[in-house]
């Protein structure tokens, strides 16, 4: 027998072997749990930049136009413009220092406070397009990579276990390039997707409400499906150094391999994580308690992340060597 017949497969990749890693990863690196605690922070208790007169304007000049077009709505647009009221009253361009794929995760970028602890916060007006728009970006960019440099030391805590800021620091111009490159294709895909759909599912709409429910259900499943190959993405990046076309190609043939797997470790993930959010956004935002829940939710999502660097690192050996057994027609 050669040695080449030899050759021991790994095992199939674990996803609660990967969790349990993930969480292992972080309890020994504590500090990383503070990008999402300070980013909560900011959103909580921080300067908030608004664009309330400019969204308000805008809603206020739709809704007029509409109910000219056709009095009978009237009714139905009314309670339109109140959610639209409340969410310029809430808006706070901050909260795209959260950004995707790759970006600190946070508790509040999801309500929003108005109001914390200690009073009402500060809060700054933008009240022209261009200068939302220089601010979009900026923002945009400044999260891509601040999130970046988060993705870096949890890869190397999850795999190496061990963390060297100085090794994140020089790769992080390269890599916050590449995880801008890649946000740009997320963006194109999802467009490309969510035009045409949004544009069915308002055909359906017309139909009635109960088939508006099953339009978004199904839509909703078409997103997950699409953009499923992209998951681990920026995986490839940071773990692997490849650029972001040659991460998107290689998540794509690692997903389809491990589907069912990588399926249950996703759900598990989302499961965790907003299950657990769910207990975090209990107390009022004027109550320090709100305080555990930051802190809870920095840690879990940090440590889930984590296990999805292991679980990515796990499944691509797994990958690699079926295909080499392969190759060598020993399996």
């Amino acid at each position: 027998m050669n040695k080449d017949s030899q050759l021991t497969l790994p095992p199939a990749p674990n996803l609660i072997g990967a969790i349990r890693s993930g969480f292992d990863a972080i309890t020994r690196h504590i500090i990383l749990i503070l990008f999402p605690i300070i980013l909560d922070l900011v959103l909580w208790a921080g300067p908030r930049l608004k664009l309330t007169s400019l969204i308000q304007s805008t809603a206020d000049r739709f809704f007029t136009l509409y109910s000219l077009q056709d009095p009978g709505m009237a009714e139905f647009i009314q309670p339109l413009q109140a959610v639209w009221s409340e969410f310029a009253e809430q808006f706070n361009m901050l909260a795209l220092l959260r950004t995707y794929p790759v970006g600190i995760t946070s508790l509040l970028v999801a309500q929003l406070p108005i109001n914390s602890p200690v009073g009402v916060l500060t809060s700054w007006e933008i009240n022209t397009l261009g200068s939302a728009f220089l601010a979009f970006i900026l923002v945009g960019l400044i999260g891509i990579c601040l999130g970046t440099l988060y993705f870096q030391v949890v890869a190397q805590a999850a795999i190496i276990g061990d963390i060297s800021w100085r090794e994140a620091v020089n790769q992080w111009p390269w890599a916050s390039l590449q995880m801008f490159f890649l946000t740009a294709l997320w963006i194109v895909f999802l467009l490309l997707i969510t035009i045409p759909g949004s544009f069915l599912v308002s055909l359906v709409l017309l139909s009635g409400f109960s088939y508006a429910q099953c339009a978004l259900i199904i839509f909703a499943a078409v997103i997950f499906w699409m953009i499923l190959p992209f998951v681990f993405s920026p995986h490839g990046i940071l773990i692997n150094r490849q650029n972001f076309l040659s991460s998107v190609k290689i998540s794509a043939n690692l997903i389809r391999r491990t589907l069912p797997t990588t399926i249950l470790f996703i759900i598990a993930v989302f499961l965790i994580s907003k299950g657990l959010d769910i207990l975090w956004r209990a107390p009022l935002e004027t109550s320090w308690l709100l305080l555990i829940g930051i802190l809870g939710h920095a840690f879990i999502t940090t440590a889930l992340l984590a296990s999805s660097f292991v679980y990515y690192q796990d499944a691509l050996r797994w990958m690699r060597e079926i295909m080499r057994a392969r190759q060598l027609k020993m399996i």
